[in-house]
């Protein structure tokens, strides 16, 4: 996932949530993959709190970093 719209410092990259799915040839799966907006969050070091700011946010899906098959981008209210 990608912050897209962060006011504070974030990682270029961020792993929010994965599953190990084995397929076998020209079978498919549908899998869920639960993301909490707990997630999202980043520590305010002024309110010393956990804070989750309304932004868009690029979800990407993939067997890796280097192979994205999807993306969507969502916007957290």
């Amino acid at each position: 996932m990608k912050h897209l719209g962060s006011k504070v410092e974030r990682p270029r990259e961020q792993l929010a949530g994965f599953q190990r799915v084995t397929v076998q040839p020209n079978e498919t799966k549908t899998v869920e993959i639960a993301l909490p907006a707990s997630r999202l969050a980043y520590w305010d070091v002024k309110l010393q709190a956990f804070r989750i700011e309304t932004e868009p946010v690029s979800l990407m899906i993939g067997d890796s970093s280097a192979n994205i098959a999807l993306s969507a981008t969502v916007r957290v209210q």
